[in-house]
């Protein structure tokens, strides 16, 4: 009887919510404003949230220390600053020429692809292993425009995201001040809200939501830039093309879980071949090394075993944020998961424990 009660609370509680969704679509011009709030503020939110967690242990270090913390978080944006300032100093004119080459010599790529492909499919091995009046330069020239297209429709929508570039400039600097001065403080005015026999539970789940979080970003970032630095030293000692813009985009793309890799790797290969059918085999296969020493060595000793997530489920759940947001989506669906397990994970633990002690609880006299 008591399994009874428990199913019929949770049918009523999920129709409840049900309702409550349908009601709320009858009155949606109600939370418009807020969506159009909410979709302006989530570009620098997203990136406050990205620099707040790579920013913080620095931030933790200097204050302990026994420097102000707001001193140190100004300290940390000179330093920042600075960087930039060399990186556009130093690194952007030859990142900016690759870029303006790659741009002004695409014709010649093209005809350069064309060109290596038909030495291809003239070669004494591989011409019995294709078929019959197989035009491959037309099937691949017909490859590539999709995905220019592809490549195009995701940069459109990258601009989109990045539109209002002038409000993000403003507010999200100052955002990620006030998050880095009073984050720490964050947890505890979430724990207010969590009933009085739950408040402990509670300010366990969102430690082990932040320490994820936390541990996922900044995990993310050392591994994608070791990546980058054994991508770019290969790419140097075969002589690749547009070596550093190859590998800043890399490193850019490799944020994209699982498909990152993939398409990062398509425009190497493509340069290679211009080269020779030699280079591309090369870069590709410097890629594939680079990847092995990312997934067996760096990544395990950077994330051990906190970040318990299988490939297969990695796969889909690319793919189903990528349909359900895009470029948003493809970012943001590996910490959601994370978060919705942690959650799931700890309201079972409270689920169990609570039963536990109600059955171990004598009944009154």
């Amino acid at each position: 009887m008591t399994k009874l009660n428990v199913f019929i609370r949770i049918c009523i509680a999920v129709l409840l919510v049900l309702g409550i969704i349908y009601l709320s679509s009858l009155v949606s011009f109600i939370f418009t404003p807020l969506l159009s709030l909410f979709s302006i503020i989530l570009t620098p939110l997203l990136l406050s949230g990205f620099f707040y967690y790579l920013m913080r242990p620095l931030i933790d270090y200097l204050e302990g220390k026994k420097l102000n913390r707001s001193l140190a978080i100004l300290l940390l944006y000179l330093v920042i600053s600075l960087l930039l300032a060399v990186f556009f100093i130093g690194v952007w004119p030859s990142l900016k020429s690759q870029v303006m080459n790659l741009v002004h010599n695409a014709p010649a790529i093209f005809a350069g692809i064309n060109e290596q492909l038909e030495k291809l499919s003239d070669n004494e091995f591989i011409a019995p292993l294709l078929p019959a009046n197989t035009d491959i330069s037309g099937q691949v020239t017909e490859l590539l425009n999709k995905g220019f297209n592809v490549v195009s429709s995701s940069v459109s929508g990258l601009f989109t995201f990045f539109s209002d570039f002038a409000i993000v400039l403003i507010t999200f600097p100052i955002m990620l001040f006030y998050m880095l001065k009073e984050g720490g403080k964050f947890k505890n005015r979430l724990v207010w809200f969590f009933p009085s026999r739950y408040k402990e539970d509670g300010r366990s789940m969102l430690g082990d939501i932040d320490q994820a979080l936390s541990n996922f970003i900044v995990g993310r970032v050392i591994v994608n830039l070791a990546l980058g630095v054994l991508m770019y030293i290969g790419f140097l000692i075969i002589g690749l093309p547009y070596a550093l813009l190859l590998t800043v985009v890399a490193v850019i793309l490799n944020f994209f879980p699982v498909i990152g890799a993939i398409l990062s790797s398509i425009p190497i290969v493509i340069i290679g071949l211009i080269v020779s059918p030699a280079t591309a085999i090369w870069s590709l296969v410097i890629i594939l090394a680079a990847q092995q020493v990312q997934d067996n060595l760096i990544a395990p000793y950077v994330f051990g075993k906190k970040l318990d997530i299988h490939p297969l489920t990695t796969i889909i759940l690319v793919l189903v944020g990528g349909d359900i947001a895009g470029i948003v989506g493809f970012l943001l669906v590996i910490p959601i998961y994370m978060i919705v397990k942690i959650v799931g994970v700890k309201s079972y633990e409270l689920y169990i424990r609570t039963r536990k002690n109600r059955e171990e609880t004598p009944p009154p006299a």
